[in-house]
This record gives structure tokens, C-alpha cells and sequence, in this order.
């Protein structure tokens, strides 16, 4: 097959360029060639906030904004929210394959126990103003964690980079959570060995005073969903920090603190720390038309659960709105959503009207669980431990992906065997 090209003509010269098209791109580089007098380093491209350009090649994610899809490694989120567990999906980001049984069993069972961190960490933590925001101490304690891991550094070398991201992914949830807990003066809750990913979350969050602590189920797996809906979504600004810093050659800890702080940021994950304001300013279910009236006439931005990239509607939030509204039924005091009462009634009295998929129908519940969960629960650097890791891979078509390319690693990288380092 000829390849593709693209004819310019420089309209200041006459002169006429041939430039090749791959993957649906030209290369900036070969702008080079276009100069006003034959010689200098000739035309430049100009993309400030990147929105019609691409930084590099990746087989992770397909996303097609007008049809509404998202897809990870060829698999519908949907499917896999619905089917897989948040470690299965991460197991199937990083090596482009879910695991089978035994893989899935050294998968969890290595990320289970790198959980603990270091007692010095929990000195840092407590270094912090009681009123820090738990997304600074969270940006802070990853970052200091290349510390106690000089081995970090070894970037060339596989089996270090493997156990960085069995670090990240495992430690995540514990940073955040201690963050969390020393916001409000609690006692920090170690992990439980026991318990789900999610589950364990969950303890380290709201442990009290009990011997075991039991996770509610259906938040839990409320939990588990909305982190496979958030473990990717293409080259986004995070992400972009991430890459760039990793291409400096840092190591992974202060790499995934520099996409954590992108993250801090309220117009990328800190948005929904927005909603949240939004929503108690809002106040009661009354509210609620008066609010969407003003958002309608120009006064007010409705901050919700959505990117502009889908055109139709965002894939993510038909499912987390289901798994929501099951966790805003449990009623037990212990699990009532309190200082929301009005949340399953905003869901059921917003859904039939024309703006439902940006107003508090599709927001409130997940801004709410996740103010539940604390806010600095960053998906960022758990899904950017390795995910991103850089592995030789080729396209081929698969039946999953309806014709999309995906990536197939290295059969070296393809399991993750069980005997790990201590955490």
C-alpha cells in the first residue's frame, strides 16, 4: 500500500511540500523543511493546549467522542465495569491482557502485600497543619517515597520498574487514607491483608474502634467501579506531567507527585472538589430548578461528572450513576450519606430533565461517594505507577476491539510472578 501524504503549498514562495501521514498524523518535525528564504529552522506548530495534537503512540485506550465510547486495551469500559475487579483492569492496562486465575491470583497477592508503608511516612504526615488539604499530603508523601526507595532510580531495569508499580498501586490507597484521617485527628488505620483493594480503602478510611473492620459491600464495590472508570483516559494533563517528567529520567515516585499535583489542579481532578462546593451551596432537593435555571441562563458552570470529548454523553457516567444510586440506598445509620439526604431524590427528579447528563443527576452521586472516600484519593498516580511503561509492543486487530489497534507486550512481561521484596 502507498503510503499517504500531504501536499502544502507555501503561499509565500510558490514552493510545494510532501509531507508523509502516519496513524492519521504528520510529524511536526517535517514542518521544518517549509522556510520563507531556504534556510533557518523554518515553520513551527502551535498547540498551546494540545488539542489537536498527539505526543505520542498508545494502544491503551480508545476513546471515539461522537458515539460515546471508551474503550480499555479493546474492552468496553462498561463491560469491564460491570465484570472486572479495579486490580484486573490495572493487570490488563499495564500488560494488555486480563490475567488468567493464577496470574490474577500473584497479581493481588503481590499489590496485597506492599500496602504498609514505611513508620517514618507517618512522621511526615503528622508534620503537616492539621487543616492541610489531603491532595497536598498525599503529593508530598509519594514524592518523599523515592527516598526510602533509592532502588527507584533503576529505571532501565525491569524488575525494579515492576516493583515500583506494585508499590504505587499498593500504597496509594494507604497514603490517601492517612491523609485523610489526619485531616480530621484520627488515628491512622493500617492495612488489612484480608480485605479487597477497595474494601481495604474503605477500613483504613473509616475504621473506628472496632477489632475487624467489615466494608459495606455494596459501597465497596461502588468504590471498586469508580476507580476502573478513572484508571485511563488518554493523554490528559496528568498524564502529560507524567510522561514529561518521566522522560527526564526521574524516577517513578517523583514522576507520579509531579501528575498528582496536575491533578490538585480544580480545572482537571480537582474539579470535583467543585461539585462538592456546588452541591452544598445548593443545599436542598428545592433548590435544585432555581440552580439549573441559572446554569441555563449563563450565570453559573454546572460542574459534573463528564468531558467535552464525548459529545453525546460520557460513557462512565451511565454506570457510576447505578452503582451510585444502589450506594445511596444503604440506610444504615453507619452508611447513611449524611449531610446528602437529598441525594436520591436529586437523581430520580433530575434524570428526565433536557440538561440530565450534565446536572446533579449524573454529579451528585459521584462527588458524594467520593467525598466519602476523601478527596484526595488520586487515580492518577495508581494508574501511572507503570501503565505508561514504555514496553515494545505491535498493533494487531482483535474481535474486542471492533478493528481499533491494541498493544501485545512482551511475552517476558506478560506474567507477574508471586515472590515480590518486602514492601
Amino acid at each position: 500500500m502507498a503510503e499517504e501524504t500531504l501536499t502544502i503549498t507555501d503561499n509565500r514562495t510558490g514552493r510545494l511540500y510532501e509531507v508523509p501521514i502516519r496513524n492519521g498524523a504528520i510529524s511536526a518535525t517535517d514542518l521544518q523543511k517549509i522556510t520563507s528564504n531556504g534556510s533557518g529552522s523554518g515553520l513551527l506548530s502551535y498547540d498551546p493546549a494540545f488539542l489537536n495534537t498527539a505526543s505520542c503512540r498508545s494502544a491503551i485506550t480508545f476513546i471515539d467522542g461522537e458515539r460515546s465510547i471508551l474503550r480499555y486495551r479493546g474492552y468496553p469500559v462498561e463491560e469491564l465495569a460491570e465484570h472486572s475487579s479495579f486490580l484486573e483492569v490495572a493487570y490488563l492496562l499495564i500488560h494488555g491482557e486480563m490475567p488468567d486465575p493464577t496470574q490474577r491470583q500473584q497479581w493481588v497477592d503481590a499489590i496485597t502485600h506492599h500496602t504498609l508503608l514505611h513508620e517514618n511516612i507517618k512522621k511526615l504526615i503528622d508534620g503537616f497543619h492539621h487543616d492541610a488539604h489531603p491532595m497536598g499530603i498525599l503529593v508530598g508523601t509519594v514524592g518523599a517515597l523515592s527516598t526510602f526507595y533509592p532502588d527507584a532510580k533503576d529505571i532501565f531495569k525491569e524488575e525494579s520498574r515492576r516493583l515500583q508499580i506494585l508499590r504505587l498501586i499498593a500504597k496509594m490507597p494507604t497514603l490517601a487514607a492517612f491523609a485523610a484521617r489526619h485531616a480530621v485527628g484520627m488515628p491512622y488505620a493500617y492495612p488489612d491483608n484480608d480485605l479487597s483493594y477497595a474494601g481495604n480503602f474503605l477500613n483504613m478510611m473509616w475504621k473506628a474502634t472496632e477489632l475487624k473492620y467489615e466494608p459495606n459491600p455494596v459501597l465497596e464495590r461502588a468504590l471498586d467501579v469508580l476507580l476502573i472508570l478513572h484508571a485511563d483516559h488518554e493523554q490528559n494533563c496528568s498524564t502529560n506531567v507524567m510522561r514529561a517528567v518521566g522522560s527526564a529520567h526521574a524516577d517513578p515516585f517523583s514522576a507520579t507527585a509531579a501528575a498528582a499535583a496536575a491533578l490538585y489542579g480544580p480545572l482537571h481532578g480537582g474539579a470535583n472538589e467543585q461539585v462538592l462546593r456546588m452541591l452544598k451551596e445548593i443545599g436542598s432537593i428545592n433548590r435544585v430548578p432555581e440552580y439549573v435555571k441559572r446554569v441555563r441562563s449563563g450565570e453559573l458552570r454546572l460542574m459534573g461528572f463528564g468531558h467535552r470529548v464525548y459529545k453525546n454523553y460520557d460513557p462512565r457516567a451511565q454506570v457510576i450513576k447505578k452503582v451510585t444510586d444502589d450506594a445511596a440506598r444503604c440506610s444504615t445509620s453507619r452508611w447513611s450519606w449524611s449531610g446528602w439526604p437529598w441525594l436520591t431524590t436529586t437523581s430520580s427528579s433530575t434524570a428526565s430533565t433536557p440538561t440530565s447528563t450534565s446536572t446533579p443527576a449524573s454529579s451528585t452521586p459521584r462527588s458524594a461517594f467520593r467525598s466519602r472516600c476523601s478527596r484526595c484519593f488520586s487515580r492518577s498516580a495508581a494508574r501511572r505507577a507503570g501503565w505508561r511503561s514504555g514496553k515494545k509492543g505491535y498493533s494487531i486487530r482483535s474481535r474486542r476491539s471492533c478493528g481499533h489497534a491494541r498493544s501485545t507486550p512482551d511475552q517476558r512481561n506478560a506474567t507477574c510472578q508471586g515472590s515480590m521484596p518486602p514492601p
